[in-house]
């Protein structure tokens, strides 16, 4: 799996007009299931995610993780995480789950991140959503399970 994470100070996600899911302070995460994942990369994604300490501490240091500063996280699917650009100007997305996949993992991944203890909100798996949030830093982190 990969992720896109960006520490926000807020980050809301629109389908239609109508706002799905929307959070303070803590994480956005753009989320995409590869071929060939499985549950067990998306628990080992979360469990990372859950623990990663961007968030700053009294010091002003990178030492806290969205869990001890009581943050939420925004989970959005974005299959476009699975661009390939090596060739033309036209990116291919073979490499992504088949929707029935990527929905289902998305789903899981979304489970095993309230499970870690983060309140979570999110998109709408396959929809046009538009995406607001405001970047903390700006903090962003790229994570693949392969890494």
């Amino acid at each position: 799996m990969r992720a896109l994470i960006q520490r926000v100070s807020e980050a809301s996600v629109t389908v239609e007009g109508a706002v799905l899911g929307e959070i303070g302070p803590g994480l956005l995460i753009l989320i995409c299931a590869m071929q060939g994942d499985s549950e067990a990369q998306a628990d080992k994604l979360a469990a990372k995610i859950a623990k990663l300490r961007i968030f700053k501490d009294e010091d002003g240091r990178m030492n806290r993780s969205v869990a001890d500063m009581g943050g939420s996280a925004l989970v959005v699917s974005q299959f476009t995480l699975a661009a390939d650009t090596t060739r033309g100007n036209r990116p291919g997305f073979s490499t992504a789950a088949a929707p029935e996949d990527g929905n289902r993992l998305y789903e899981y991944f979304t489970d095993r991140m309230s499970a870690q203890g983060i309140p979570v909100a999110k998109g709408r798996f396959g929809a046009d959503m538009k995406v607001r949030l405001l970047n903390d830093g700006p903090v962003t982190i790229w994570m693949d399970t392969e890494d």
